[in-house]
């Protein structure tokens, strides 16, 4: 038995928002059913190089990245047939995502309000860049442009000083964490349904889960500090916390007490730097973060990554080589936690990262590959 067996999701959703809400879904064992438009798909399935070979079909790895688990069918909701057909389909499903712009699918009756005649039960999630209301309702929502937006890019990255410039992640977070918000937001209202019996409408945009997610930077800010602004690889409460150069590369470091602090002191040959009052608490050393930071750095960048990380972890310190990619996912502990899988095709194998949640009882199946598009 899966955890969401007997839930059934219509996904009108594209791009990574939504698809990663679904694909969450269906990895708890949702049946997911993607629709898609006709010849074309989602536009994800080109958003290569790199493409993969799904079954004789080539598709972008993006796609591939955010589809595992779901059916695919082709429907032009733009037709009297295609509209007729969803709403046959949301008389015995459970739940629909749809990422179109604000009130888009109303001139389709495919909204909240007209869908939910037909089944009251349904629990209809809108994901968009600012919400089904305010000022900034009608306006698109790119991960990008919400990163800069939603102060994200203000605190990332190296500060100008050191040549730095405002920096979006690497990945797209905003949609990801709006992905993340979505799926729990559905199963949260899956819940009440049970007790209620009640469906519900979902209103979920990138823009304030980008600001959710300022978390402690965020809540800083309101506490009445100034944002510190960029400060590349450090944190903005603890220090030291953050990338240091060795003579081989460089390694990170997260001294989250004074205990570690004092460890760290002993192993760098500067056990004065503990008794420092400058350095006695956390509070201290982050007033007083350039001097300390130097200190450190010059006695980092004389031996080898290899070396600081092995008395480092010795002292159960927090540290760590900064992994490629390649790296990360081929470590021990990615290894024994089977963290990359393979689908099996017709046509061979094809790895992907594995659903990271583990449960006592309970068995994820996500060997299920993403779907070819069937016109």
């Amino acid at each position: 038995m899966s955890l969401l067996e007997g839930i059934k999701v219509i996904d009108l959703s594209r791009i990574l928002a939504g698809p990663w809400a679904t694909q969450l879904l269906a990895d708890y064992g949702a049946e997911v059913i993607k629709i898609e438009k006709p010849e074309v798909g989602d536009d994800t399935r080109n958003w290569g190089p790199p493409f993969v070979n799904l079954d004789g079909e080539q598709v972008a790895a993006y796609f591939a990245g955010a589809n595992r688990g779901k059916a695919s069918i082709s429907l032009d909701i733009t037709s009297a047939a295609g509209q007729s057909q969803i709403k046959d389909m949301v008389k015995n499903s459970d739940v629909l995502v749809e990422n179109f712009k604000v009130g888009g699918l109303a001139k389709y009756g495919l909204d909240y309000t007209s869908l939910k005649s037909i089944n009251p039960r349904l629990i209809y999630c809108s994901i968009s860049g600012f919400g089904q209301t305010g000022p900034l309702k009608n306006e698109p929502g790119y991960d990008a442009m919400i990163q800069a937006m939603g102060g994200l890019m203000s605190i990332t990255g190296q500060p100008d000083e050191k040549g730095g410039e405002p920096t979006k992640v690497g990945v797209a977070v905003a949609d990801l964490m709006t992905g993340m918000y979505a799926s729990n937001a559905i199963m949260a209202a899956i819940i009440y349904r049970n007790k209620t019996g009640e469906g519900q409408h979902i209103d979920v945009s990138l823009f304030e889960c980008q600001l959710a997610m300022l978390a402690n930077q965020g809540m800083n800010v309101l506490a009445g500090d100034e944002a510190v602004g960029r400060l590349g690889n450090a944190h903005p409460n603890i220090v030291p916390y953050q990338t240091f150069e060795t003579s081989s590369g460089h390694i990170m470091i997260a001294v989250g007490n004074d205990a570690q602090f004092k460890k760290l002191c002993i192993i760098v040959g500067l056990e004065q730097l503990a008794l420092d009052p400058r350095f006695r608490s956390n509070s201290l050393r982050v007033e007083h973060r350039d001097i300390l930071i130097a200190l450190l750095q010059n006695r980092l960048h004389l031996k080898t990554n290899e070396y600081w990380l092995t008395r480092l972890k010795q002292q159960s310190i927090p540290c760590s080589q900064v992994n490629s990619i390649k790296q990360a996912l081929n470590n021990e502990q990615s290894v024994a936690r089977n963290i990359v899988k393979r689908f099996n095709l017709k046509e061979g194998e094809l790895s992907y990262i594995s659903h990271p949640v583990k449960f006592s009882k309970v068995q994820l199946d996500d060997s299920r590959p993403p779907p070819n598009l069937k016109n």
